[in-house]
């Protein structure tokens, strides 16, 4: 309203209002987590989505294209109803441990936002031997040394220095030009992290 220009960062917002949009494709990032996650596990089986929020929209993309490359090209598998853990340590982590305890044809589940360290915890503290296929988002301490530990099975990682760049000279350009006449999104690849590469 009062002419600043304003960009959403990670999770796009206001389309059409805000300046642009600096972050990940999030269907890009969903679907290379289900093309993953259907390569790694030794068997079909349950699948479980977490995300923090159905608001969130980085979150909703990336369990939306994570269900539809199933749909597509992995039918033997069951995605399950999505869980919301508010991307709160604790609740992922009691989440996480009912679901393993409570269905036995679980192969492994995709969190789509934060909470990691409670699903790491959970698994250090009652995957061993259940073979899950793990995937998380971001890269922090906690998530690579349990990648280190072979526990997860991949983190997808946003490119923050990049992003940081990206944002400084958008908003450099508004502040010369002046806002454009059709705002745009910046979409950065994303990082890939592996055992193998950590």
């Amino acid at each position: 309203a009062k002419g600043i220009p304003v960009f959403s960062l990670l999770s796009d917002f206001a389309d059409g209002v805000r300046e642009g949009y600096i972050g990940l494709n999030n269907r890009k990032v969903g679907r290379t987590a289900a093309w993953v996650f259907s390569k790694a596990a030794k068997r079909p089986g349950k699948v479980a989505v977490f995300v923090g929020s159905h608001r969130f929209q980085a979150h909703a993309l990336r369990e939306i294209a994570f269900r539809s490359y199933f749909r597509e090209n992995a039918p033997t598998f069951e995605v399950l109803d999505t869980l919301v853990n508010l991307d709160k340590r604790q609740l992922t982590y009691e989440k996480l441990l009912d679901l393993m305890h409570r269905e036995p044809e679980l192969v492994g589940f995709y969190m789509a936002g934060g909470g990691i360290e409670g699903a790491i915890s959970a698994l250090r503290e009652e995957g061993s031997g259940q073979d899950l296929v793990a995937i998380v988002s971001e890269i922090t301490p906690q998530s690579r040394g349990a990648l280190a530990d072979d526990i997860l099975t991949m983190a997808v990682g946003t490119p923050m220095r990049r992003l940081c760049q990206e944002l400084i000279m958008a908003m450099e350009r508004a502040i010369k030009a002046g806002v454009a006449e059709s705002p745009g999104q910046t979409f950065l690849p994303f990082d890939i992290y592996l055992p193998e590469n950590v």
